[in-house]
């Protein structure tokens, strides 16, 4: 995978109200299809209709999650290519010693606005999540520089299939992986969560708080948690 620097450089609903800078567009004939503008008037894209969430004091850090995601994606085993991370540090104690950081498919999205060429669109096909279009990019890096998190989301790296041309890739909650035969996106199955042996990883149709952690990391310990001791509420 090229390193930055070798390429171009539960929401409730007054919650998802309460979203900075936004508000309520539109519903779709076909659905609840939620649309939003900004206060500047910008037309901004349509929500996802899916998350991921994670609960970092569950996970064990055996990046199970990370090897089934870059095999469904692109039929190697390589945590390189995995689109979601789990990040470890020796020193720390529990539970800062490690963390999931996961495509947020976030509400006002940096890297879509980022695209130069409009590779990266929320995917009406798939329930609005944030998609690259391979066949459109062109390896630019500005959606992996947009993204304010760390690591950024987005993977910018060589694919085989265009000459060995940079090419960006991200979550797309398994709406497109060929070399796992199951239906993807928000209205199937996301491999991370499938294959998550102690139940670390979530799907979830509600909208998470946008601003911090709170909305992405949460408590998923169930009951059999609650007899080891651990808090489930």
């Amino acid at each position: 995978m090229k390193k930055k620097e070798e390429v171009a450089s539960g929401l409730t609903r007054r919650g998802f109200l309460k979203l900075s800078g936004t508000a309520v567009l539109g519903i779709g004939v076909s659905g609840m299809t939620t649309f939003l503008w900004t206060k500047d008037g910008r037309a901004a894209i349509p929500v996802s209709g899916g998350y991921l969430v994670v609960d970092i004091e569950k996970c064990q850090g055996c990046v199970t999650c990370m090897m089934a995601c870059a095999l469904a994606h692109e039929g190697v085993a390589s945590l390189s290519l995995a689109r979601l991370q789990v990040l470890q540090d020796s020193f720390a104690k529990w539970p800062d010693d490690l963390t999931i950081e996961q495509c947020r498919q976030c509400v006002d999205a940096p890297c879509v606005e980022a695209c130069p060429v409009n590779a990266l669109v929320a995917n009406p096909e798939y329930g609005n999540v944030r998609m690259v279009d391979q066949d459109l990019c062109i390896g630019c890096g500005l959606c992996f520089d947009a993204c304010p998190y760390t690591p950024s989301r987005p993977i910018i790296a060589e694919e085989a299939e265009y000459d060995n041309d940079l090419k960006s890739r991200k979550c797309d909650l398994c709406a497109d992986t060929p070399y796992w035969d199951q239906q993807g996106g928000p209205s199937g199955k996301q491999l991370c969560v499938e294959v998550c042996p102690v139940g670390a990883i979530a799907f979830t149709t509600e909208i998470p708080e946008q601003s911090g952690d709170s909305g992405y990391k949460v408590n998923l310990k169930d009951q059999g948690w609650a007899n080891l001791g651990y808090a489930t509420e």
